[in-house]
């Protein structure tokens, strides 16, 4: 057995046991677990808010990017670090709302806001289906992970199913305390392995930053730069709009902002996240010194750029310590993916559908037990293969970006949105991703007559337009013309 298995080891024996270990104390009711008892306090929310900042996605997705898609893995450091910005008002205004109102997902929200069950349901369906891809990621992310960095002692599908295992069971016992626990360890251990990476290689192997670029130049000729098609300047800038708008519109952050005990947490964190969250160029800079040392990694293998150069570059029992890095970025990503989900499973589908009226208690013991299903699910699509890290998370996006225009407006002195009005701006720009996704269109093939330079146009930026425009109109007919009282005599 090699030194760096038994490091792999070690870390999943150690994430179950801390997982376990967070519950020590509390009553574990419907409230702690999915809201943390709504007592966290800044350092904590820090943790759940960075843990979006790094996961599987920014650790082999964000490189991989970078390998083989070149100046487009910019995005990754654009749209993380202003979307604190649009969080810094936002977040607050959420917290403010939901403890009001003891929310405990993100489809009560637009139940309460827009006074309809059926918005919510809707809602609830986009949540459920936007967080299995991303649940998917982390578990295909962590199959590559420890399979690489055990030199292949274990598939990437018995990693998969035993990282699935130690997720649910920490996540029935403690739901969002367990992964609050584990992301300390994880950021400690994230960090300091992406740093050095970042610094050590390019320097290693090209002597500083300079020469790697040039050399990447003078090798690939404009890959350092955004091409004309493709993964052009439009395309950049539709996807970080995109983006920007979609990232506290996923449930898990959206609920995390339930979990604070005080609304400056969320202000404190949006002054740092942005500075902690351009750490990621060192993960960007480990791809790029991958292109000529590791090449020919093509398709779905170019999330291997990472993993790939370390296990060239260092003995086995670094690699250990960088899989066990990644590992637990798999494994708390997935474990706060997993209790929102198996939240508004239970919230919102059992007790808003199939059983109205049912208790706390009850809903709790059904979160937990939807936990498994969840995972199941999840690790089917994660078996079955498919896209690269970053495809999957951008279709992730472009679903719950449709639910910005009905939050934000929602926040409005007078709301000029109607509940029908929401409900059907949500469905149609949701249809129109499934539309686009399930035919494999591009915007090319949809609108022809577009100029060249905005064919290019992200996807889900087409099916926001779609959204706020059935969303206007809809809402123009539906409301209602205010009463004029009688005229004097």
């Amino acid at each position: 057995m090699n030194s760096g298995l038994l490091i792999l080891g070690a870390t999943v024996i150690g994430s179950l046991l801390l997982g376990l270990l967070a519950r020590r104390g509390r009553d574990m009711d419907l409230e702690q677990w999915s809201v943390g008892g709504r007592s966290f306090g800044s350092l904590l929310i820090f943790l759940l808010m960075a843990g979006e900042i790094y996961t599987t996605f920014s650790f082999l997705g964000c490189s991989g990017y970078a390998y083989g898609k070149g100046a487009a893995a910019y995005y990754i450091l654009v749209y993380i670090t202003l979307a604190q910005v649009l969080g810094y008002w936002l977040a607050p205004a959420i917290w403010r709302y939901a403890r009001a109102e003891r929310l405990f997902s993100q489809p009560h929200f637009f139940v309460r806001k827009y006074d309809s069950p059926a918005l919510g349901l809707l809602v609830a369906i986009v949540d459920v289906v936007a967080l299995i891809p991303y649940l998917m990621l982390q578990l295909k992310g962590l199959g590559i992970i420890v399979s690489t960095t055990s030199y292949d002692a274990i598939s990437p599908t018995l990693a998969i199913l035993i990282g699935a295992a130690v997720v649910t069971i920490y996540v029935t016992a403690s739901g969002v305390r367990g992964a609050a626990w584990n992301a300390v360890v994880k950021d400690a251990m994230i960090l300091g392995v992406v740093v050095f990476l970042g610094l050590y290689l390019p320097f290693h192997y090209y002597g500083g930053y300079t020469p790697m670029f040039e050399a990447i130049e003078a090798a690939k000729p404009g890959f350092l730069a955004f091409p004309e098609r493709g993964n052009s300047v439009v395309w950049f800038q539709s996807t970080v709009l995109l983006t920007v708008l979609g990232a506290f519109m996923w449930p898990h952050l959206f609920c995390a902002a339930y979990t604070a005990k005080d609304e400056r947490s969320f202000r404190r964190n949006s002054i740092v996240l942005p500075l902690y969250s351009l750490l990621l160029l060192f993960v960007c800079f480990v791809g790029f010194c991958a292109i000529l040392q590791v090449p020919g990694l093509q398709g779905t293998d170019i999330d291997l750029a990472l993993l790939k150069l370390s296990v060239q570059s260092f003995d086995p029992w670094f690699v250990g310590v960088i899989g066990a890095a990644g590992l637990m970025t798999a494994l708390v990503s997935g474990s706060v993916l997993l209790t929102s989900a198996a939240t508004i499973l239970a919230s919102d589908i059992y007790r808003g559908v199939i059983r109205p009226g049912a208790s706390d208690a009850n809903v709790a013991i059904v979160a937990r037990a939807m936990v498994l299903v969840v995972t199941l699910v999840a690790v089917g699509f994660a078996l079955a293969g498919g896209s690269t890290i970053v495809a999957l998370l951008l279709m992730g996006y472009n679903l719950v970006t449709q639910l910005f225009p009905a939050v934000a407006l929602s926040f409005l002195r007078q709301n000029p949105v109607t509940k029908q009005g929401a409900f059907c701006g949500v469905l149609a720009g949701v249809m129109t991703v499934a539309l686009i996704t399930v035919t494999k269109s591009t915007i090319a093939d949809i609108l022809p007559f577009l100029p060249d330079a905005l064919q290019d146009l992200n996807v889900g930026f087409v099916a926001l337009i779609v959204n706020l425009g059935v969303m206007a109109l809809v809402s123009l007919v539906t409301r209602k013309a205010p009463v004029l009282a009688p005229s004097g005599t």
